[in-house]
């Protein structure tokens, strides 16, 4: 039996609806500022907080288009997966590879633009934030899903390392974001210490 039955389902559902938007919302700042070079995206808060500063960057189109565009594709995929098992749907092995495929690669290109914008760009994109936010859990529980379920087809010792994470999976979750948490702070604590 797949170790999350209701909290996979949901998070794919709720997470991949708040990327769908997040990807959208950004794709619809970055056609603004092609119309007008001038425009001030809406996430642009303040210095640290800037997406303008990041949509005008090689990082924000990677492949040659704006990189929220693989969010709309990827997060509508999520989203449908998610209300699909909801709905009480069996999906076959070759489609959780699939979903694990997609979630490692969304999790590494998530983590790449993370060290882009603290330590090359540096400045923060809010809406991206909210990428990074659902894009890690997203990974991690459907990585335990399938680590636990075989589908992954492990080792006996990696399935039985994977039922331990799953015991423990929101400690290793909120780690994993504290040391993010950790290097943005530490990247930007000139900047903080000037707003305490």
């Amino acid at each position: 039996m797949p170790p999350f039955p209701r909290l996979l389902p949901a998070l794919l559902l709720i997470g991949g609806a708040a990327g769908l938007l997040a990807s959208f919302v950004l794709t619809v700042e970055k056609i603004a500022l092609l119309k007008d070079p001038a425009y001030e995206p809406s996430c642009s808060i303040n210095p640290i907080l800037a997406c303008g500063s990041i949509m005008r960057t090689p990082q924000a189109e990677l492949f040659g288009f704006p990189n929220p565009l693989l969010g709309i594709a990827g997060f509508a995929v999520v989203t449908t997966v998610g209300a699909t098992l909801l709905a009480g749907a069996r999906l076959g092995r070759w489609f959780w590879l699939g979903l694990q495929a997609g979630a490692t690669v969304g999790v590494v290109f998530v983590h790449w633009l993370i060290l882009q914008s603290l330590y090359v760009i540096g400045a923060l994109c809010p809406y991206c934030m909210i990428v990074w936010t659902v894009t890690i859990p997203i990974f991690w529980y459907v990585t335990l899903h399938n680590a636990t379920t075989g589908d992954l087809r492990p080792s006996a010792a990696a399935r039985r390392a994977a039922q331990a994470a799953a015991g423990y999976h929101t400690v290793a979750l909120t780690l994993w974001f504290l040391g993010i948490v950790t290097l943005i702070a530490a990247r930007f604590w000139a900047y903080w210490s000037t707003l305490i």
